[in-house]
């Protein structure tokens, strides 16, 4: 209902106009009382969700996150807004639900992130699709699970938050890695190679931050990851491919309006693995050819070259 801010009769939301007295309908904050003039969806007074809005999806890279969430564009389910970010790449390797609770208190129950092999020109065309909507609170998944299942789009739940966010940052870096090596020529065997040895590295950091490691067999782990690696579509993945054939890092951001999150995350992910003492080679090896301080070719033979190991352990 939107109550009317002239006499304060109650109206129904799809109302412009007041029942009982005429006036122009202004939406008031159930938080803070604030009128807001028609159309608003948000109070401009405190930056919550007016009422008659059930949820509010923003989506933004992860490196935006902080911005938008600082101006009460992204928050929180039913009482505010619905923390929907373009899961968890880029910032603070990955961990964007905790960013957005840092700077709007929201809860936990209040914060959904979503992550899985979503490619957006194939859901925008209404092609068959799956994702993995993840909050600590589970009846809040299901709500928004609700809220988002169509004929073409299909998203799963989990509880897994730290698991989902780390899946989605990760494969952005093992994406590049792919590239690279696509770019420099080389066939299936080295992107399989990358892909297989990228998620076990993933799950392993995983494991260190609490994260359950069957969420890295999911939508969320193996299902982002095999599309970001696989697909001509993938920023993260075409980033790599121009380095391989030899660009460098300032040449192919000079030349797209496009976000490859990878370059941006590959360090700091790098930094949290080395925090935790969990060894993390393909990611190390990015950060390092971003940095400049190695080429891709030298990277994939480096790789390659490391001491031989048990496959479980490295």
């Amino acid at each position: 209902m939107i109550v009317c801010s002239n006499c304060g009769a109650e109206n129904p939301v799809a109302k412009k106009f007041c029942g009982d007295c005429g006036s122009v309908l202004a939406s008031v904050c159930s938080s803070c009382g604030g009128a807001n003039a028609p159309g608003k969806r948000f109070c401009g007074d405190c930056g919550s969700l007016l009422e008659g809005e059930a949820a509010s999806v923003t989506a933004a890279s992860a490196a935006a996150v902080g911005p938008v969430a600082e101006r009460r564009l992204v928050s929180v389910l039913f009482a505010d807004l619905v923390g929907f970010t373009a899961a968890s790449e880029g910032r603070d390797a990955g961990i964007v639900a905790n960013v957005i609770a840092e700077l709007t208190g929201a809860g936990p129950e209040r914060i959904a992130v979503v992550s899985g092999p979503n490619l957006a020109r194939e859901i925008a065309e209404g092609q068959p699709a799956a994702a993995v909507i993840a909050c600590e609170d589970e009846g809040t998944a299901t709500r928004l699970q609700k809220l988002c299942h169509s004929p073409t789009f299909r998203p799963y739940t989990n509880i897994d938050v730290i698991g989902v966010e780390l899946g989605g940052a990760t494969k952005n870096v093992i994406a590049m890695a792919v590239g690279m090596a696509v770019g420099l020529g080389f066939g299936d065997n080295a992107r399989a190679s990358l892909i297989t040895r990228g998620l076990a590295e993933t799950a392993r950091l995983g494991t260190a931050l609490g994260a359950d490691e069957h969420t890295f067999s999911g939508l969320a782990g193996l299902g982002d990851l095999v599309a970001s690696c696989s697909s001509p579509l993938a920023r993260n993945r075409s980033f790599g491919e121009k380095l391989g054939q030899g660009m460098t890092v300032a040449e192919i951001s000079g030349g797209t309006r496009q976000v490859a999150e990878g370059v941006m995350s590959c360090a700091s992910i790098s930094d949290l693995a080395h925090h935790h003492d969990v060894e993390m080679p393909i990611t190390a090896h990015v950060a390092k050819v971003v940095a400049g301080e190695m080429t891709p070719k030298d990277m994939l033979f480096s790789l390659v070259s490391r001491s031989a190991k048990s496959e479980r352990w490295g």
